[in-house]
């Protein structure tokens, strides 16, 4: 099983006054046991590295880097699924779903990817299961 991990899922574990942290750190606990291959791409790595910093500083960063992202393969965004998730973001004539958040559910669907490790609830709206349940 292949589990997507977005960057509310990052968030939760580094942040320790995170409502959701005991939650992500048992589920991240519980997937690191399991067979699950865990992705992410690169928009959610730099959207995490950018929210870390500011929110909680390099000290979270930095264990970000070293501790959850060798864990994680990184799919590379290429161009042409940007510009699709670009005019995805674009279409919707919505604010609330963010472009890195299009780019997922496109590197979801096209790696047959049905589940996300997110705290998000825009990946059950498009149709996905999330973990924690």
């Amino acid at each position: 099983m292949t589990i997507l991990v977005d960057t509310s899922a990052f968030l939760a574990i580094l942040d320790g006054s995170d409502r959701e942290r005991d939650r992500a750190v048992a589920t991240m606990d519980a997937l690191g046991r399991s067979q699950a291959e865990l992705v992410t791409h690169q928009y959610v790595v730099v959207e995490t590295i950018s929210l870390a910093q500011r929110r909680l500083g390099l000290a979270a960063v930095r264990r970000f880097v070293d501790d959850l992202l060798p864990v994680v393969d990184v799919a590379w965004v290429d161009p042409a699924t940007h510009a699709e998730a670009l005019e995805a973001l674009l279409a919707s004539g919505s604010r609330s779903v963010s472009l890195v958040d299009r780019v997922s559910f496109l590197v979801m669907r096209r790696q047959g990817i049905d589940a996300a490790f997110a705290f998000d609830d825009d990946f059950a709206r498009e149709g996905f299961r999330t973990l924690p349940a």
